[in-house]
């Protein structure tokens, strides 16, 4: 039964990360612990002029092998896992020379942070740390008698614990680090074999492990009775899990949702070609539009649906600039995210407090790969990302008429919009903005008769003559099974189509399409979003 104080006479410390190394010492030689260190650490401990005795001592073997091999040894795993009140230990210690090790201090290679920069081949797997994992979970299963501290954050924690209980830590305390101690080598793990999955181009390994460091623990869930955390993964794509939030309230988890989603949409639109701005209510777009400013462009987008822009995420390709800024602080709007902001920009938003604005520094990339994961019920859907883009596509005219110059580039814009529409997506767009939205319908003809009626509903908050549906062009996620979504489209008004192809009743849609005198073009590529 381990006693709930156990006391720190002598502490294992080997850190990569050398923040607050000589603080930590400082404290605990104070209180008499005896340091032993391995490496770079020993050599900074002792030029700081602390007393640290090699580990070499301990296992009467040298670093070897570049430092691949130094702890792994019975003299020291022997120190970290006997139980101290086990007599058959206590008699192994004696007679193998082992000595107690009552608190292990190791930071990991930093593995993640070699990954987020694109490190090569040869210098990933010389960032795979394995003598730090082995004696973390060591110290960890004996957290009856040994502590294990993993991240300079905990240092301060570790102090005050000492301090509490004269130079003693408790059961319960020990108890946390041991928690942390193994989630960190496990979320450690995850990210080497989901790196070594993807070097093997191997897109479903028969494990699949997933790892994330807290970012911060949220007020509740998607609803008030559900608890969350929202955790960073060593993916340091662009966006709401990088970025700085300059102002406003905590995020909630709905905000951090939707404004993922929003800053994956604009960064669909090439900030050398134009501003582009995309709202999201509910991960859907509200609307979405390119224009000569970011103030145009958020115009243009507000005016698709004002009335579900309220309340909304606001996201720019753009620096966000005074401009934009004052207008869109007019209406109601929870979250602003964009790559960077001018300090008058920042000024003019922080007249709202609770207003969240966020710089992720970068738009993330379309292109990049990667995977996404989702929980059901025993398990893990796992795919890759959808990096597909329509300025790569090879569109194919299907129809006796083909889309104008015009046409066509609103056709791809309306197909940029799409893939980010929950299925079943019917988007409509005119001049480089959205004009209706059909989302998340069990029928895409429903689809095409909601966004048909949001096209409506723009043009009478505008006090247009007519709907802007008239002369826009159409995209939908998934082909057509039939032609009815496609004639509602052409009863709106639509003038051009834009789909993947690849049903059944291909012909048929074709065939309707003429009739209609629109212009389709298929692009091989289906853009579902359930």
């Amino acid at each position: 039964m381990a006693n709930d104080l156990a006391r720190v006479g002598r502490a294992l410390i080997s850190v990569s990360d050398k923040t607050g190394l000589l603080e930590l010492a400082a404290a605990l030689a104070a209180r008499g612990v005896e340091l032993v260190s391995t490496g770079g650490t020993a050599k900074a401990l002792a030029a700081a002029g602390h007393a640290v005795r090699d580990a070499a001592e301990l296992t009467g073997f040298p670093e070897m092998m570049d430092g691949r091999v130094k702890t792994l040894h019975p003299g020291i795993h022997g120190g970290l896992l006997a139980v101290r009140e086990n007599p058959a230990h206590e008699a192994a210690m004696l007679a193998h020379n082992i000595v107690p090790i009552d608190l292990l201090v190791v930071n990991l290679y930093p593995f993640e942070e070699t990954l987020a920069r694109g490190g090569a081949f040869d210098e990933m797997i010389e960032n795979i740390d394995i003598g730090g994992p082995a004696m973390i979970r060591a110290a960890a299963k004996n957290h009856g008698d040994v502590a294990v501290v993993v991240e300079p954050n905990q240092y301060e924690g570790l102090i005050e614990e000492l301090q509490r209980h004269g130079g003693a830590t408790s059961l319960a305390f020990r108890r946390a680090l041991a928690l942390r101690a193994y989630a960190r080598t496990a979320a450690y793990d995850a990210a080497i074999s989901n790196w070594l999955a993807s070097v093997a181009g191997e897109p479903a390994p028969a494990w699949r492990a997933f790892g994330g460091k807290l970012i911060e623990a949220m007020r509740y869930g998607e609803n008030p009775h559900q608890s969350a955390g929202f955790y960073a993964s060593p993916d340091r794509r662009p966006g709401v899990a990088t970025a700085r939030q300059l102002q406003g309230k905590q995020l909630s988890y709905n905000n951090v949702n939707d404004t993922d989603a929003a800053f994956e949409l604009v960064a669909e639109f090439d900030p050398a070609r134009a501003a582009a701005v995309a709202i999201i209510k509910h991960a859907n777009p509200c609307g979405v539009a390119e224009g000569g400013t970011l103030k145009e462009a958020y115009e243009r987008a507000l005016a698709c649906d004002p009335v579900s822009a309220f309340g909304g995420v606001v996201a720019l390709n753009r620096r966000l600039d005074a401009d934009a800024a004052r207008k869109i602080v007019e209406i109601m709007t929870e979250v602003i995210i964009a790559p960077e902001a001018d300090e008058e920009a920042v000024a003019i938003v922080a007249a709202k407090k609770n207003l969240r604005l966020l710089v992720a520094g970068a738009l993330p990339d379309p292109r990049a790969p990667g995977f996404t994961a989702r929980a059901v019920a025993g398990g893990l859907l796992i795919q890759s990302r959808d990096n597909a883009v329509v300025d790569d596509m090879n569109l194919k005219v299907v129809t006796k008429r083909a889309p104008s110059a015009q046409e066509l580039a609103d056709l791809r814009f309306a197909y940029r919009v799409a893939k980010h529409v929950k299925s079943n997506a019917i988007v409509y767009a005119k001049n480089a903005a959205t004009v209706g939205i059909g989302a998340g319908q069990m029928s895409r003809v429903d689809s095409s008769r909601i966004a048909a009626r949001k096209a409506a509903d723009m043009a009478a908050a505008a006090g247009l003559v007519e709907s802007p549906a008239k002369g826009s062009v159409v995209a939908s996620d998934a082909f057509f099974p039939f032609a009815d979504g496609l004639l509602a489209a052409a009863e709106a008004g639509a003038t051009a189509i834009i789909q993947p192809g690849g049903s059944l009743r291909d012909r048929e849609v074709i065939a309707a399409a003429d009739e209609a005198g629109l212009a389709m073009v298929f692009t091989g590529f289906r853009h579902f979003r359930h």
